[in-house]
């Protein structure tokens, strides 16, 4: 799931190989894309336990919000991904959590957070955050009800 989630997310980056049909294909799969973060975001919240830093739920999780991300800064799909029922309130609801995650245990979340000293932690969830962040701004570009709502 993981290396589909990585082959959409290059599909979706290259803006201009993308013909309209591959495009309405990408629009159909937003939906689905956005049901499955919806349902499995909390999974990520796994991660801060040392013990579960290769579950595979936390790790689509992570992906997914990466090709979301993607698809809410492209036009075409943005419309589309800024009317999708709950979207939003997930993402800010997990945002809160991690934050709150990240208060109480090592913050894995964050890039500030990641480096201890001159080791760096190679997490699979940092950035985690600044992805979160950057879904519910792009949810909220040019859509004042999605800015009433944050």
């Amino acid at each position: 799931r993981v290396t589909l989630l990585e082959l959409m997310m290059v599909k979706v980056s290259d803006k201009n190989s993308v013909t309209s049909e591959e495009m309405n294909v990408l629009v159909r799969n937003a939906d689905f894309l956005a049901a499955c973060f919806q349902e499995k975001c909390g999974a990520v919240l796994k991660l801060t336990a040392v013990a579960d830093t290769a579950d595979e739920e936390a790790l689509v999780t992570v992906r997914l919000l990466d090709v979301l991300c993607e698809m809410t800064s492209n036009n075409g799909q943005l419309e589309h991904l800024q009317a999708f029922p709950g979207l939003l309130e997930a993402a800010i609801d997990t945002l809160r959590l991690t934050h709150l995650a990240g208060k109480q245990a090592v913050n894995i979340f964050t890039a500030t957070h990641a480096v201890t000293g001159q080791k760096e932690i190679s997490h699979p969830a940092v950035g985690f955050k600044s992805h979160l962040i950057r879904l519910i701004g792009n949810l909220c570009y040019k859509n004042k009800e999605n800015q009433d709502k944050v």
